[in-house]
């Protein structure tokens, strides 16, 4: 059993947990996921790593309620525990492997939509601690989505936008990235992306004509978590890969965006009709809210 120390609402439908679970944040590093089962008939949850902090072993999640999973893990306060806490898995960023003293020549860029600024958050951090500097751009769709906004300050140079102009910069993330690069003169050798699965493909659609080298995140399109379902088969470079065993993180100028896209679609149909059947059973898996 796996307590819940700390809860928090970040936006509508969108909260914070920091869960006890000292074997995980010990070994957990930026790029992973866990799967969470919230009890013993509950589904397999995938999400990935907010933070962790060794010292406390705590690892921190960030949830969007959308699916029937997810909208009952809303109900989970502090002090309540969950019946599985599996990690860390997957492969975790291939940054953290590079020679620091070329790394730090390096100038990056992390590009976060709507939840996925909570992976973002520990990439960022980790380079702010090995004392490389890097640019953020948050997008989200209106002012109170957005989140984590004071944490990655403190990790980063800083530029928001939403799509409706309430805060920040009025806009998506690519119309900050051209003008970052077109009018302010910013040269990045990498962008790292992560976020709705159509935000990163035209994120890497915009690099590929900048000549931007970018990775992406596609954990939005894990559902159990172990390679075994094969919901997350995707096209990488003309060879088909899962992303939640040979990732999370590919090339994103090699990814085959419009078939993982049009894969999730259908997942998320047939979630929908499971239900409105009111049809939960043991062993289903879970289709994940994206970000």
């Amino acid at each position: 059993m796996y307590k819940i120390v700390e809860r928090r609402d970040l936006a509508p439908n969108i909260f914070l947990m920091k869960v006890l679970a000292p074997r995980v944040a010990k070994s957990a590093q930026p790029g992973q996921f866990i799967i969470i089962r919230m009890d013993e008939k509950g589904e397999r949850i995938p999400l990935t790593i907010c933070d962790y902090n060794r010292e406390e072993g705590t690892v921190s999640i960030v949830v969007q309620a959308l699916g029937a999973s997810t909208q009952k893990m809303a109900n989970y306060q502090a002090g309540d525990y969950f019946e599985d806490f599996v990690g860390p898995l997957g492969v975790p960023s291939d940054f953290i492997k590079e020679d620091l003293t070329e790394l730090k020549k390096k100038k990056i860029v992390f590009i976060a939509g709507g939840v996925g600024v909570a992976p973002v958050y520990p990439q960022a951090k980790w380079m702010h601690d090995q004392g490389i500097d890097v640019d953020i751009i948050i997008g989200a769709r209106t002012k109170e989505l957005l989140i984590l906004e004071e944490q990655m300050s403190q990790v980063g140079n800083l530029y928001l936008a939403t799509d409706d102009g309430t805060y920040g910069y009025h806009g998506r993330v690519t119309d900050v990235l051209r003008d970052l690069v077109e009018n302010q003169g910013k040269k990045y050798d990498r962008a790292i992306a992560i976020g709705p699965m159509i935000m990163m493909k035209f994120v890497c659609i915009l690099t590929k004509e900048l000549k931007i080298p970018t990775i992406v995140s596609l954990n939005p399109i894990m559902v159990d978590g172990t390679g075994m379902c094969g919901a997350c088969r995707v096209t990488v470079g003309g060879k088909t890969k899962f992303a939640c065993v040979d990732g999370p993180e590919f090339d994103g100028h090699l990814v085959d965006f419009d078939e993982a896209i049009q894969r999730q679609a259908q997942y998320k149909k047939e979630e929908h009709q499971h239900e409105h059947q009111h049809h939960h059973h043991q062993g289903k898996c879970h289709i994940r809210g994206e970000y």
